[in-house]
């Protein structure tokens, strides 16, 4: 099996590094104004989707600070849902989302947010990104690994893995990062994607680790 070399200081590193900088709402312990359950957890994942940080935060208070449960959500029209997200991306789609989650976890699960990771996915709008999420952030599991575009791009980037696919990023890293690190794998690589080893022209000269960087597709950095 394929190792990664020097990942206990490639990990220890970008701890160190990204401190600095505050955790995505998704993966912080603890939330202001709103309780982190596996449904407040599950509905700000779906609000999160191609919606920046910030405005997924301010959409997520908004709609779950007296808004925390299934029934409680279903007491409210999508007309009303979407005016608490806006102006999250496609927030009149995710309205009826959310309520036709919040009437099948309160129909089919008693109210409760399922912890099988495959039930997770036959809720409507929910892949294996958000089902890994709730696994990890809201039912505090182990054993699951949530991959989204910067958790994709680096371990590629990297030199880890060749993949193509989100799906096969998660086949892959499963197979060679150790199990101790598959918690906060998604909470640091995140924050690293959104502060320094973004998508176009990488700030390298500031990367805590571009000594273990194979800088695989990158043609311009910083």
């Amino acid at each position: 099996m394929k190792k990664i070399e020097n990942i206990d200081q490639i990990f220890k590193l970008l701890r160190q590094e990204l401190t600095k900088y505050q955790l995505p709402r998704i993966s912080q312990e603890k939330w202001k104004e709103v309780n982190r359950t596996p449904f407040t957890t599950l509905v700000s994942c779906i609000l999160s989707l191609r919606t920046k940080d910030d405005v997924t935060d301010k959409a997520a208070e908004s709609l779950l600070k007296y808004h925390d449960s299934p029934d409680k959500i279903l007491n409210l029209s999508e007309d009303e849902i979407a005016s608490l997200i806006y102006p999250v991306g496609f927030y009149r789609t995710k309205s009826k989302k959310i309520k036709e989650i919040s009437k099948i976890i309160l129909d089919k699960y008693d109210g409760r947010v399922p912890e099988d990771f495959d039930e997770l996915l036959t809720l409507p709008g929910v892949g294996r990104k958000t089902a890994n999420i709730v696994m990890v952030y809201g039912h505090n599991k182990e054993g699951y690994l949530p991959i989204d575009t910067h958790c994709h791009r680096i371990p590629n980037r990297l030199g880890w893995i060749k993949t193509k696919k989100p799906e096969q990023t998660e086949a892959s890293l499963k197979e060679i990062l150790p199990k101790d690190y598959w918690n906060e794998f998604n909470s640091l690589f995140v924050l690293f994607g959104q502060k320094i080893c973004v998508p176009i022209s990488p700030l390298c000269s500031k990367c805590p680790i571009e000594n273990y960087c194979k800088k695989i597709g990158v043609k311009n950095h910083r």
